[in-house]
């Protein structure tokens, strides 16, 4: 899958709700300028200023003839139309700053500006039970670890804990370049799908043969297809856990 060129912030909640009254702004001057050029017959400069400064239109036509009460009706429609796109402008700057919009997008920033430099690092695909307490290991270990999660809950989870994340699908290309797959040392298909883990695990190992994968699957029936996709070690984890109870017996 051909990773997107349109950057990522593209997408975001801040730039996508300033945008809309910004636009809203400009339109009401581009149409305010337009309107007072084509109803008063006047210069791009005369009508940005009548838009400045709506009292000039009355000392123009004192010595000019012309639509004198059309362009003042439409002086006042355009006022009205530029004060509340001003004041949604306002509003939607009040909410970022006092919502918490900007810290959360500065959040982002700071994940994706660390997530592009780290290295040697272990990719968890899945931020369930089984991946968050696999991510705890890998940082009580000392480890970098970037976690792939598609759930967007999930997925500020994963920020709020202190990782590295990327938001999609770990069974698509991009995404996996996104958590550095290529840099990675290791990688854990965490998944609570059999399924996805293995087709997470076979594009793995196509985009970096160097990679360690370790794959979940709910049972033993999964296990040698794991392996022919290219898994090092496939873990069950009821079995393991089996296991753990027969130890400390």
């Amino acid at each position: 899958m051909a990773r997107s060129n349109v950057p990522i912030v593209a997408n975001r909640w801040l730039l996508r709700r300033v945008a809309r009254p910004v636009l809203a702004l400009l339109g009401v001057v581009a149409c305010g300028v337009g309107g007072f050029v084509y109803i008063g017959g006047v210069s791009l400069v005369e009508a940005a200023f009548w838009l400045l400064d709506p009292s000039s239109i009355a000392l123009y036509y004192q010595t000019a003839s012309g639509p004198v009460d059309r362009v003042k009706t439409f002086a006042i429609v355009v006022r009205v139309a530029l004060v509340g796109a001003l004041l949604w402008t306002g509003e939607t700057a009040l909410t970022a700053a006092f919502g918490g919009q900007i810290q959360e997008e500065l959040k982002r920033v700071k994940n994706q500006r660390e997530r592009a430099s780290v290295e040697d690092h272990v990719i968890i695909c899945g931020y369930g039970m089984f991946g968050q307490t696999v991510a705890e290991r890998a940082r009580e270990q000392g480890r970098e670890v970037v976690v792939i999660e598609r759930d967007p809950t999930q997925y500020e989870r994963v920020l709020d804990d202190g990782f590295l994340g990327v938001e999609g699908d770990a069974k698509h290309e991009g995404v996996l370049q996104d958590a550095g797959v290529d840099r990675a040392s290791s990688l854990v298909a965490a998944i609570d799908d059999s399924n996805a883990n293995i087709q997470i695990a076979l594009l793995a190992t196509q985009l970096a043969p160097h990679l360690t994968v370790v794959v979940r699957v709910g049972d033993e029936t999964y296990e040698s297809v794991a392996r022919h996709a290219g898994a090092d070690e496939v873990i069950i984890p009821e079995v393991a856990g089996g296991e753990q109870v027969l130890e400390r017996w």
